[in-house]
């Protein structure tokens, strides 16, 4: 399979060029020629299958003739080595807990399931091997995702770059410490700072000529993938539930980049039945005002209780338009929302008092935009993306009840920060990387 650049469609790479490169040349990002289309008797008999069946079988239709069945197995097996339930919370509304993974988070599935890969197309090079150094900015849970699935591979090494005072303690703690092959830089500045860094570092043909530079963020087309897996079975166990909920469900997600909604648009375009999805921004709400007025205007994020939807140039939305087309056809698929931080604080308190279940702010935001758009006899999934034990202050504040730490995030506080702090701008970054 191809994969060409949502800038130009002549411009192709294979899978591999495609994961090492992240990014087009020409600045687009990449996406296969054909997405492949399931049959029906696999959607048929989905409800019987495991996640790591459900896993193996989407990327052994995506990735054939890429990669080899026996190696996609141990990939995806490995990759999926964590439960992601659906959990029942009222009537016709449920949560998928996406956040049981190394990092608590949604997305360690598309980060690890990327290191492996990236890991299989390192052995395989025939010239003699380079470093490969992967660029990761982050606002909330990529970096800690991305540092985790790369941990201690041979060969690569990962650069975090992460707002300062941007983020949670236990978010930064979650890479920061790391060490080894792994380098947190804090950057004087905003999130948008630091994926525009990356960016450029992409574009610089001189530097890409000294160094292989990778990107490990959604805009690398291998992160993609893995994340139509948990859509599929979402379906899958709503199947088992009943039937008919299954004839009729929409999907609620937390957006910032777009990465996910993407993701589930992919999933739909395979063959997923889901009715439409909700896309729910906080503040930054670049998408939600595209589909008001059709003009896509990004501005410069700000900071919010829900810091991983700080972004304010969403990337992913040029696969969106690939995939849909216009505004108007974005339209029919997805509804968009968009709260403020005292929304957020509200839809803690209100799920928490009125179904005991705690929601992080995140998760808060995706539950919210669900109640308001869901329609007599559908039936509602919202994403749950992060483990509020990942956002203390404001999730305690909300419920009035202490959070239980996970052990996962406990081994990380306990560990020993090191952090680099450069300044905003290109320059910082490439004499940091050359230097």
């Amino acid at each position: 399979m191809r994969y060409y650049s949502t800038r130009n469609y002549n411009v192709t790479a294979s899978l591999a060029d495609a994961i090492f490169k992240g990014m087009a040349p020409d600045g687009g990002l990449f996406m296969p020629e054909r997405i492949v289309r399931l049959p029906k008797a696999y959607l048929n008999n989905i409800g019987g299958m495991s996640l790591q069946e459900i896993g193996y079988a989407l990327a052994n239709f995506a990735l054939s003739g890429d990669v080899e069945p026996d190696v996609l197995h141990d990939i995806v097996y490995d990759t999926l080595n964590f439960p992601i339930p659906l959990k029942h919370i009222d009537g016709d509304k449920y949560v998928l807990e996406l956040f049981h993974g190394p990092t608590m988070a949604y997305k360690d599935v598309g980060a690890r399931f990327l290191a492996r890969l990236m890991a299989y197309f390192c052995e395989r090079r025939k010239a003699p091997r380079q470093q490969v150094n992967v660029l990761v900015p982050t606002s909330g849970d990529t970096g800690a995702a991305v540092a985790n699935g790369f941990a201690q591979l041979p060969g690569i090494h990962v650069y975090v770059l992460y707002p300062q005072d941007g983020m949670s303690y236990a978010q930064e703690a979650q890479f920061a410490s790391l060490g080894s092959n792994v380098t947190a830089l804090e950057v004087k500045g905003t999130f948008d700072d630091c994926k525009h860094m990356v960016e450029q570092a992409f574009m610089d043909a001189d530097l890409n000529r000294r160094i292989t530079l990778t990107s490990a963020t959604s805009i690398n087309i291998a992160r993609l993938l893995p994340q139509t897996f948990y859509y599929f079975y979402a379906y899958a166990q709503l199947m088992q539930i009943s039937k008919e909920a299954a004839a009729n469900f929409v999907i609620s997600i937390p957006s910032a980049n777009l990465g996910n909604l993407a993701s589930g648009i992919l999933a739909r375009r395979m063959g997923l039945p889901v009715k439409r999805f909700v896309s729910v921004e906080n503040v930054n709400n670049i998408f939600y005002q595209y589909l008001r007025t059709g003009q896509f205007t990004p501005r410069p994020s700000v900071y919010s209780i829900a810091p991983a939807l700080d972004a304010g140039n969403p990337t992913n939305f040029a696969r969106i338009t690939a995939m849909l087309g216009d505004v108007d056809q974005v339209r029919e698929v997805v509804h968009a929302y968009s709260f403020n931080d005292e929304d957020i604080l509200h839809t803690i308190t209100h799920v928490y008092n009125t179904h005991h279940y705690t929601l992080d702010p995140h998760s808060a935001i995706a539950w919210r935009g669900m109640e308001q758009d869901l329609k007599p006899g559908e039936t509602g999934i919202s994403l749950a993306t992060a483990h509020p034990g990942k956002f203390p202050q404001p999730v305690e504040a909300a419920t009035g009840e202490v959070v239980e730490m996970p052990l996962q995030l406990v081994r990380f506080l306990r560990g020993t920060r090191h952090v680099t702090t450069i300044n905003s701008g290109y320059n910082a970054l490439r004499n940091f990387l050359l230097g």
